[in-house]
């Protein structure tokens, strides 16, 4: 009898977004796939959760797939986690899912957080339609996916470091306009939450003053439909900042 794969989302911050069901299902099964083991280890400790690790990682992933769905197969479940968030979304799951997929096996992925939903709903730019870029890639092929950001017409979220923002920033502002409307969030769910609003322009401007801290999530909001940039009459004319304290 062939066991199951659990996809398993872990909070991108806040503990407390844990759900019981994730860890019901890291309780049960028989080996936990971590992105890191040592990053998953704390969060297993916090939750009394003696399951075994090993790791499944970006680095590893096309050569470990094989033999993990063969022992799932043979009847062992797992559960796959990310360092936070969920599998999958910027971070390793895609390969092995597929690989289970394609060999008959059940995947099973429980509903939980992810960085960007919350850093969307909270950009007040329009969520109805949107379309994920996530990480951009720092060298080739980077300037065609820059470009087809500043013609989409739906929303558009990206990840980005606190190293690379500022630079990210810039690049998108060149092709999109420096008056393009953007949502900027950092330490979803943490103590220190906060999203900046407002212009290319003045976001750069923001961060220039203000070090980037944290894991970045940017929101643009899309093209006009004739294409064309949209001027802003001084809309922003002073930045807008919100802070959440997290409990």
């Amino acid at each position: 009898m062939s066991g199951k794969l659990y996809i398993v989302p872990t909070p991108v911050g806040n503990l407390a977004d844990m759900s019981p069901r994730a860890i019901e299902v890291l309780r049960g099964v028989d080996v936990i796939l971590a992105e890191d083991t040592r990053t998953s280890k704390v969060l297993m400790e916090h939750f009394d959760i003696k399951t075994p690790l090993i790791s499944h990682h970006k680095y590893n992933e096309h050569d470990t797939a094989d033999s993990i769905i063969r022992r799932i197969a043979a009847g062992e479940s797992m559960a796959l986690v990310s360092d936070a968030g969920t599998p999958g979304i910027s971070d390793p799951g895609f390969l092995l899912s597929r690989a289970a997929r394609n060999s008959g096996v059940e995947v099973i992925t429980l509903p939980g957080p992810t960085a960007f939903v919350p850093a969307l709903v909270n950009s007040g730019l329009p969520c109805d339609r949107f379309a994920f870029e996530g990480f951009l890639p720092p060298k080739k092929g980077r300037r065609t996916r820059l470009e087809e950001i500043a013609a989409e017409q739906r929303t558009v979220i990206v990840y980005e470091s606190p190293l690379k923002l500022l630079k990210t920033l810039t690049d998108l502002a060149e092709v999109c306009g420096s008056d393009r409307e953007i949502s900027v969030s950092r330490e979803i769910s943490k103590l220190h939450e906060e999203t900046v609003r407002g212009t290319f322009g003045e976001v750069i401007e923001h961060f220039t003053v203000n070090q980037p801290r944290g894991e970045m999530v940017i929101i643009v909001k899309g093209a006009d439909t004739a294409g064309q940039r949209r001027v802003h009459r001084n809309k922003y004319k002073n930045i807008d900042t919100e802070i959440t304290n997290q409990h």
